[in-house]
């Protein structure tokens, strides 16, 4: 019998965003197949708090912080070396540049030859990077996952040798989004009503998609005047994309819900369509995700890793340009047909079952684990 492992995970982050989520799982994964698992973020946001209510081990006393004074830094690294230490950690798997390069000055084993292995996550394109510092960075690195086959190229592509590299699937909140929300209570709270409603989840941040997303909505329009936009979450746009929304003349058919959390079940029963048109911070797009969970039917730009989790004409549509018509024309086919909208949900829901389940991408990572201890 092969014995539990001992892990660390670190992840330089503090907002519930891009890494956070799947770094949860991930761990969660890990502890339900019997490891330790200790976790390490980026103290006083939600990152923390939602790692606290997941009942996870977190490490005390870190700053985690990029940009930290240097006796901030140190305390980190005797604090991690202890720990390393104390605990007799296994290996160590590292999620943003920080961590990993912090994750090399703490890896010194307690006992035994050799040096802790340190893994890596990338979970977007830019944070895989070339020249000759990252270049001394792979090198000691025992393997990395990639959360897209395109990131998964990129390693490959710089430099990272074939056998390190590891492609690893998005993980869907399944149990949470078992589809038994009541849409009424949404509904009923934007006075919606029985009409057609598209929802998209994304920070308003530049390069999001949410300009070519209303552009395509206002044609939409001219087809279905009744439809409703309901554009889901925060960010420093918000008030250029008020402005934007009203010059178009969309200010009765827009609605900005501001930040859901706790009641995004709801929201996205309430949809009869999920539109999708960036990747964002975490290229695995667990918007997309939750909406397939949902089983609502996507609408997504072929971006990051929505061409890997949407099945074309099956679970939704793929947008292949940046085409206000295109977008326009994919949420008509996908609106004017409630049946198939509901088929594909339903389709959806499935391929977030077989697809995306948590036990296939904890089953790779510890699969890379064993090889490496």
């Amino acid at each position: 019998m092969t014995r539990p492992l001992r892990i660390l995970h670190l992840a330089a982050n503090r907002w519930w965003t891009g890494s956070a989520d799947p770094t949860i799982r991930l761990v969660a994964g890990l502890r339900a197949r019997g490891h330790r698992v200790w976790l390490g973020v980026t103290p006083g946001d939600r990152f923390e708090t939602k790692a606290r209510e997941a009942g996870l081990d977190l490490v005390r006393g870190l700053r985690l912080r990029a940009r930290a004074e240097p006796v901030a830094f140190v305390r980190d690294v005797l604090r991690l070396r202890a720990l390393v230490r104390v605990e007799e950690i296994d290996l160590i798997h590292t999620h943003h540049s920080h961590d990993h390069w912090l994750s090399l000055l703490i890896r010194a084993r307690r006992s035994g030859p050799g040096r802790l292995p340190v893994l890596r996550t990338f979970h977007n394109l830019r944070s895989v990077n070339r020249g000759r510092t990252a270049a001394h960075l792979y090198r000691r690195t025992a393997a990395v996952f990639a959360v897209s086959r395109q990131i998964e190229a990129r390693c490959r592509e710089i430099g990272i040798p074939g056998a390190r590299v590891f492609w690893i699937p998005a993980m869907a909140d399944l149990p949470r989004f078992d589809c038994g929300a009541d849409p009424a209570l949404i509904r009923d709270e934007f006075e919606l009503g029985d009409a057609p409603i598209i929802v998209s989840v994304s920070r308003l941040t530049p390069n999001r998609g949410h300009d070519l997303l209303l552009a395509g909505f206002r044609l939409l329009l001219g087809a279905m005047p009744a439809a409703r936009l309901l554009l889901v979450g925060k960010g420093e746009s918000r008030a250029r994309l008020e402005q934007l929304v009203a010059e178009l003349g969309l200010t009765r058919h827009v609605i900005f819900t501001g930040y859901r959390d706790r009641d995004l079940p709801a929201v996205l029963a309430a949809a009869d369509c999920f539109a999708l048109m960036g990747a964002g911070s975490d290229e695995s797009c667990r918007a997309a995700l939750e909406a397939m969970a949902a089983a609502r039917p996507v609408v997504a730009r072929r971006v990051g890793a929505l061409p890997e989790t949407i099945a074309h004409g099956e679970t939704g549509l793929l947008v292949e340009d940046d085409r206000p018509q295109s977008v326009a024309a994919a949420l008509s086919s996908v609106l004017a047909d409630r049946g198939r909208a509901h088929a594909m949900g339903a389709a959806g829901r499935r391929r977030a079952e077989h697809e995306f389940g948590p036990e296939r991408a904890v089953g790779t990572v510890e699969r890379i684990y064993r090889t490496l201890v």
